[in-house]
């Protein structure tokens, strides 16, 4: 008998689709208002919110990686936990322990591109969909972390060092992602590389657009509150995924022979 792979498992991660980036720039925008919700909002600071938001990303990752089959409730509850989580450790990184938003984005960048290293030296690829082991999946949800503390930091960089403004800081990562959009047409770059650069500048575009609608009017935000902010992203979250996965299931058209 033909023994199986118990380490082997079945494609986990969301299709990419423009549905994928949709969701993306929602859970970034979900988890910069829900981190700044527990931070600043219930006071609780940043060390204890990167413990609730670490604990909980923990648990969501755990049954992620023990599943054994795509689950998109799941997989994206996961993408929120590791933004939130990026909030927290960006925030902890610039206001805690003082090293700014610029040496945090090249600490993030340095983490990010070793994760990368290791993952592309352990299974030769860096491309989602050649995710087939728990250890390359494990590899995967660090890169996605390190990501998301890395959009934030630079588009607080954007925002608090540069002077940008909210507006300015997502049109700046609009561009990015419109030219990755252009090379993705124009084959003129490997599509992984572009993944994983479109990836990180989603989160800052995400986090600038989340500051816009929480900040107060005197700051150039639309002063909607973290928690009305976090209501907002969550419904339009749960909207879409209930969209795609009812797409999911419909049967596909099938051509009929003459």
């Amino acid at each position: 008998m033909e023994k199986t792979d118990p380490t082997r498992i079945g494609n986990k991660i969301a299709t990419v689709t423009a549905a994928f980036w949709l969701l993306k720039i929602l859970a970034t925008t979900l988890g910069e208002t829900a981190g700044d919700f527990l931070a600043q909002t219930l006071g609780l600071g940043y060390v204890a919110g990167l413990a609730i938001t670490g604990g909980l990303l923990l648990l969501l990752l755990a049954a992620q990686i023990r599943a054994r089959e795509y689950h998109p409730v799941l997989f994206w509850a996961a993408i929120v936990g590791t933004t939130t989580a990026g909030t927290e450790i960006s925030d902890m990184m610039d206001r805690t322990l003082e090293l700014g938003y610029a040496t945090g984005s090249v600490l993030l960048l340095l983490g990010l591109l070793v994760a990368l290293a290791v993952w592309y030296r352990r299974e030769g690829t860096l491309s989602i969909e050649g995710i087939r082991h728990r250890q390359a999946e494990a590899m995967f949800w660090i890169a996605v972390l390190f990501s998301n503390s890395l959009g934030t930091a630079y588009g607080d960089f954007l925002v608090d060092n540069l002077s940008l403004g909210y507006l300015a800081a997502a049109a700046v990562c609009t561009a990015v992602i419109a030219v990755v959009i252009l090379l993705h047409y124009s084959h003129a770059i490997n599509d992984v590389a572009l993944f994983w650069v479109a990836f990180i500048f989603t989160r800052p575009f995400g986090a600038t657009f989340g500051d816009l609608l929480t900040k107060p009017l005197a700051k150039g935000g639309f002063d909607l509150g973290t928690q009305n902010a976090s209501l907002v992203c969550f419904v339009l979250m749960a909207v879409l995924i209930g969209l795609t996965m009812r797409a999911s299931r419909q049967p596909q058209p099938q051509l009929v022979r003459k």
